[in-house]
């Protein structure tokens, strides 16, 4: 985890929250609704556990543990294990069908991405807010560290997280 504090990056083309309705919100832009056909197909062999893992992850919003999606998927009559969620998850994320960000105490929480591009997001560390941000200064970065630094095939992982205004008003 490469952390940005003290790294003056500008969150130019963050979107306006949206109302809040629970603890993660998802931001304006996100997809919601049906994962396109063969989704699934795209992390290995099709079986009905991976869809239901993969139509939870979209129904969700913001992002989610893996513990906090099989707890969701118990509660709604699922039949899925624990250890298939986190196989399906990790499989969706190097698929880049997924976006992941640790938390304060290191565990791993996923989202759902349409597409193959990689985001950054700008996350409320009270209330789970995640909004996405331009991400062409942080990629910029990285390239010019990997450039000067003779690195090639450079990956990273950035976290943005703040307090948002909602969260800064309430105190």
């Amino acid at each position: 985890m490469i952390e940005t504090s003290g790294t003056a990056l500008p969150a130019a083309g963050v979107q306006p929250p949206a109302a809040a309705n629970g603890r993660h919100r998802r931001a304006v832009d996100d997809p919601t609704g049906v994962p396109p056909p063969g989704e699934v197909a795209l992390i290995g062999r099709p079986t009905p556990q991976r869809a239901t893992v993969l139509q939870a992850l979209v129904d969700t919003e913001g992002f989610v543990s893996a513990q906090a999606l099989h707890a969701r998927l118990l509660t709604t009559g699922g039949r899925v294990g624990l250890s298939t969620v986190y196989r399906t998850l990790t499989a969706l994320v190097a698929a880049g069908r997924a976006d992941v960000v640790r938390d304060e105490a290191g565990e791993r929480s996923f989202r759902y991405r349409q597409g193959s591009d990689h985001r950054h997001y700008l996350i409320c560390r009270q209330c789970g807010l995640s909004l996405p941000v331009d991400s062409a200064a942080v990629e910029s970065w990285a390239d010019e560290i990997g450039a000067t630094s003779g690195f090639t095939a450079v990956e990273h992982t950035v976290e943005l997280t703040g307090t948002c205004s909602d969260c800064t008003a309430a105190g």
